[in-house]
């Protein structure tokens, strides 16, 4: 995570917290976003990313080095496509800080146990399941579990660095 601050209007601010949503339905950006519309967390707000496709999704997570929380389809153009991005985000691109929320539009599908185990997957909601006070308690404990590995991570380097 970047700590760099930005100057706005003579006030310090930090950046915002960036997520990203990765659906082939764009109804479920929309909705997504509109209900996290006025989310803010030690004064951050969301920056919104988008995917449509798995590829779009791992070309995205190469580009941005500080996503915090990626909600993923995990059905979209393969039936695992979405578990395919989170292969990609914790074994090709070693990111073990960000938070995953995996979501389906079909219930009764669920990942292994221990896929959600294996691949630290912070949560997995139906499409149905998630209205806004839903989402904005799962986009709290996943940002606030990304500031503690965070954090964690940051005190790692620094020792080693020290050592």
């Amino acid at each position: 995570m970047s700590l760099s601050f930005l100057k706005q209007s003579g006030q310090t601010q930090l950046p915002p917290w960036k997520v990203l949503i990765v659906d082939d339905e764009k109804d479920v950006h929309t909705i997504t976003q509109m209900a996290l519309k006025r989310f803010e967390l030690d004064q951050r707000q969301i920056e919104f990313l988008h995917a449509y496709s798995a590829t779009e999704a791992k070309d995205v997570l190469s580009s941005h080095s500080d996503i915090a929380l990626v909600f993923l389809d995990v059905v979209m153009e393969t039936d695992d496509a979405g578990l395919n991005v989170v292969k990609h985000i914790r074994e090709a691109l070693s990111r073990k800080d960000i938070r995953i929320v995996l979501r389906t539009g079909q219930p009764g599908y669920a990942p292994e146990e221990s896929v959600i185990k294996d691949y630290d997957i912070n949560d997995y909601k139906t499409k149905t399941e998630l209205t806004r006070r839903k989402l904005v308690t799962t986009v709290y404990a996943a940002i606030r579990s990304y500031q503690q590995i965070d954090t964690v991570t940051q005190n790692r380097q620094g020792l080693e660095k020290i050592i």
